[in-house]
């Protein structure tokens, strides 16, 4: 870790992400960045998972004459 900084949540989020890394048996900052890269996993999956854009058709079909 390069550097910290502090962030304010409330008791509850504070509670549950505490019981996750517990169970996790890791430290809360491990247990938020897997939560983070999981959103971004999840984000870019459905951003792939959606129709492809006439742009994007093109450019998938130039060279294919």
């Amino acid at each position: 870790m390069t550097g910290t900084t502090t962030d304010r949540i409330s008791r509850d989020m504070h509670d549950e992400s505490s019981s996750l890394a517990r169970d996790r048996q890791q430290t809360v900052a491990e247990t938020v960045s897997r939560a983070v890269r999981l959103l971004r996993q999840d984000e870019i999956g459905r951003e792939l998972a959606a129709p492809s854009t006439d742009d994007e058709l093109s450019w998938l079909d130039a060279g294919a004459e």
